[in-house]
């Protein structure tokens, strides 16, 4: 097998290593072809070509997530990863540990550890890595790692919500919210919302949104039922997809653009968090993005109209 077929066969893994890391598809994908261009300028061929790339990519994962860190701190408004529809790496025997490992809630916990603590827990915990493995990965001694991944643990054990719903449990649930969000039933949606249930967006201010959220079961059903009517009648889509393993929407102008993104986090029986990423450029990976402005300007219009005869 020659170097690029070996580097082709790795990079699903090699991605979804820096994706979690970094919570951001751009970085995760520039992350790998930086591996790349390392792993093509080595004289001598690796041991290991997983161990080796593995650790390549998280060592790159680290010093951008350090410099990330200072630009999200500037950031305007919440901050949530970019969306991922599908994970590349595929393992069927671990599919609903990956799948938990690349939820929103999920990469928000990461977010509260140290570059190292994450990049340790993503190695160790997700993926499965010896610490010998990880130890070579981060420069640090297997000791170092254990404490690393001890505390990194805590931390996301801490966090890390209790009774969360199981897959069948969240796609039922989600199919009857989706419903009754097209039907605009407020009824019908304050059934299924927590009480203190939390509808919260990321523009980075290049997007509206609802100020610093909507919360209240009731207050959110209201909002939601407001939005669809005008939204279809301006020829907007609303697709229900999972995203970051979770159920969730994309909402689509006229012309098939996104417009945003919507997950779901499930929690004892009822919807805990509606999370909406509006930020263009967090949308920009998934194809071509709507001037959301333009979307609500004109779904605004629409609501002011009268109905149509007959609709």
């Amino acid at each position: 097998m020659s170097r690029a077929e070996e580097f082709e066969e790795l990079r699903p893994l090699l991605f979804s290593i820096a994706y979690r890391i970094l919570g951001s598809v751009s970085d995760a994908e520039d992350a790998v072809q930086e591996t790349w261009l390392r792993y093509e300028a080595i004289t001598t061929p690796p041991a290991s070509a997983k161990a080796f790339l593995s650790a390549v990519v998280t060592r790159i994962a680290i010093d951008v997530l350090r410099s990330a860190r200072v630009r999200r701190e500037e950031y305007v408004g919440t901050w949530f990863p970019e969306p991922l529809l599908t994970d590349p790496y595929d393992d069927p025997q671990r599919a609903a540990e990956l799948a938990d490992s690349v939820s929103m809630a999920a990469l928000l916990l990461l977010e509260r550890l140290s570059p190292l603590e994450r990049a340790v827990f993503v190695l160790r915990e997700v993926f499965g890595f010896g610490f010998g493995e990880v130890a070579a990965a981060v420069g640090r001694s297997e000791a170092a790692c254990r404490q690393l991944a001890v505390r990194a643990r805590r931390h996301m054990d801490a966090g890390r919500a209790r009774f969360e719903a199981g897959r069948r449990e969240r796609e039922e649930l989600a199919g009857r919210f989706f419903d009754a969000f097209a039907e605009g039933d407020v009824a019908g949606l304050r059934e299924l919302l927590a009480a203190d249930v939390q509808l919260v967006a990321d523009s980075g201010g290049k997007a509206p949104l609802w100020g610093e959220g909507v919360f209240g079961a009731a207050n959110v059903a209201r909002t939601l039922a407001s939005i669809v009517p005008p939204f279809v009648r301006i020829g907007g889509a609303v697709e229900p997809r999972e995203v970051n393993g979770r159920p969730g929407a994309i909402f689509r102008d006229r012309d098939g653009r996104i417009v945003n993104i919507w997950s779901l986090d499930i929690l004892d029986g009822q919807i805990q968090t509606i999370r909406t990423v509006l930020n263009p450029d967090k949308l920009a990976h998934l194809g071509p993005v709507a001037d959301a402005w333009a979307v609500v300007r004109e779904a605004t219009r629409a609501r002011r109209l009268p109905p149509e005869p007959g609709g």
